[in-house]
């Protein structure tokens, strides 16, 4: 009942209404930052700052302007993502691999509308979630350090480089592409310059942006351009339903439900988020539904696929609020930022701040619910308009993203170098498409290689260099095992099948 009391009293406070107009604001601006290859939630939440304490706002009316921009951004991503294969945030890059084939079967709207009600079950499930289980899960959080962070990058690797693709060494050759492509630039440790040819551009390492954009959208380009060279069709099937169904909302509902539990745990841990959270949903998700090879389409549009991908991303971005609140640990650049704003209006995050500060820990707590709610609401009618992109010619569309997106990449330094580095990167996916190398395990490792090299040397560290301390805690061990469970097993059975079978299954 106390609890419910101090709920009550943040819809008091998240119902005021220039707060319900901050959080209308924060939805719509997080969208549109979600659609956007390389703005990000963290670029426009760092430049909210100022802004925030120019207007003179209240904490607690800063906290919700910022936290709807953050959960907005993840519905936002998934537009792009759908439409022309260029995810707007990294948690989006597995939302690509269902979607997009969606788009191009004609069923854009049938995608953006169900991932639109998925995000909303699994940012609702999630925000229940903090309301109930906050002070437990957080100490659970705690249970993971440097060896278990280990453990749990090398799982979620073996989760997409074993179920993703057909030809898993390919899969594992790009996620080693990307882990490489992560070490550019300054070591944290040392100081010293790694991989940068004397280059002054690449001493900050390559942005997520820049990467990303050369990733999808220049080698989609290309890929447009070889099409049309070969006199194949390059048009997409624009459809006729813009909504999905009732029957297509319940078989999908149980991959959402299971999507939104792991994206709720994955969600607690720093530097994990949704980007780990919907690899392993979509990983899982996709092992049970080889056990009905008559419906299995993952790969070539899978509702399934894209409603667990999205919940999980959505209950990881809420999730990260546990972490940040209970124990004034960032789960992710978002939070952490927002930690700051608290330390400048002279607030100290963590246990304390429920008492301190009901007001605005419930005020916050209760605009994830109004939040959601608004995004949801804003994004089933735009579904239309958001489809109607794919009236625009495949030839016209796809060249003025890359412009677009070209300016976010110039905009973040300024710099020509990462204009003609974008291109260069471009150019080396599309060769890679064409060898059909897949992208999402070589995002994944970028984005992933820096928290599993920062861990690994701090468990390392611990045990003056002895590798068995990778090893050494339970929940290690069962993320190894699980690891070599999902790379190993599915070649062992398959050797196991009779001869005739396995010919059958090739």
């Amino acid at each position: 009942m106390e609890t419910l009391a101090f709920l009550l009293t943040g819809f008091a406070v998240a119902a005021t209404p220039t707060n319900l107009l901050l959080a209308a604001i924060g939805a719509v601006v997080g969208t549109m930052v979600g659609v956007l290859p390389g703005l990000g939630p963290v670029n426009a939440v760092a430049m909210l700052v100022p802004v925030v304490f120019a207007l003179g706002l209240p904490p607690e009316s800063s906290m919700i302007l910022m936290a709807a921009i953050y959960i907005g951004s993840e519905y936002g991503g998934r537009i792009s993502a759908i439409l022309i294969n260029v995810p707007g945030e990294a948690s989006a890059v597995m939302t690509a691999l269902e979607g997009y084939p969606l788009s191009r079967q004609g069923l854009a709207g049938v995608a953006l509308s169900l991932s639109a009600v998925t995000s909303f079950i699994g940012s609702m499930l999630a925000t229940i979630g903090i309301v109930l289980f906050a002070p437990i899960l957080s100490k659970w959080a705690l249970a993971f350090g440097p060896v278990e962070y280990v453990a749990l990058m090398v799982f979620a690797f073996a989760c997409l480089t074993g179920l993703l693709a057909d030809q898993p060494v390919k899969a594992m050759l790009a996620a080693g592409i990307g882990l490489a492509l992560s070490t550019i630039g300054i070591d944290a440790n040392s100081g010293v310059m790694r991989y940068t040819f004397d280059m002054p551009n690449l001493i900050d390492g390559l942005a997520f942006s820049t990467l990303v954009i050369g990733l999808f959208a220049i080698s989609e380009l290309l890929i447009l351009l070889q099409t049309h060279h070969d006199g194949d069709s390059v048009s997409m099937d624009k459809g006729e339903r813009k909504l999905f169904n009732m029957s297509e909302l319940k078989s999908t509902f149980p991959a959402a439900l299971r999507g939104s539990v792991i994206g709720f745990f994955i969600g607690l841990l720093p530097g994990a988020g949704g980007t780990v959270g919907s690899a392993l949903a979509y990983s899982t998700e996709r092992k049970m539904a080889a056990r009905s090879p008559a419906t299995n389409r993952f790969g070539n549009g899978d509702l399934r696929g894209l409603a667990t991908v999205e919940a999980a991303n959505n209950s990881a971005s809420n999730s990260n609020f546990i972490p940040m609140l209970t124990l004034g640990i960032p789960s992710s650049g978002t939070t952490a930022i927002m930690l700051g704003v608290l330390t400048l209006y002279n607030l100290t995050p963590g246990p304390m701040l429920f008492t301190s500060q009901p007001e605005l820990v419930w005020g916050l707590i209760a605009s994830l619910f109004i939040g959601n709610i608004m995004l949801l609401a804003m994004n089933i009618p735009m579904v239309g308009l958001f489809a109607r992109m794919l009236s625009v010619p495949a030839w016209v569309l796809v060249p003025f993203i890359v412009v677009v997106s070209a300016v976010g990449v110039y905009s973040g330094k300024s710099a020509s170098f990462d204009l003609v580095l974008m291109t260069a990167i471009g150019v080396i996916a599309y060769w890679l498409r064409r060898m059909s190398v897949p992208m999402a395990p070589l995002i994944l490792g970028f984005v992933l290689g820096g928290i599993l090299e920062t861990n690994l040397r701090r468990a390392l560290s611990l045990s003056a260099g002895e590798p068995q301390i990778l090893w050494s805690s339970t929940i290690a061990i069962i993320l190894w095992v699980g690891a070599v469970a999902i790379l190993v097993l599915p070649r062992v059975m398959r050797r196991l099948l009779p001869a005739e079978a396995r010919i059958a299954e090739d």
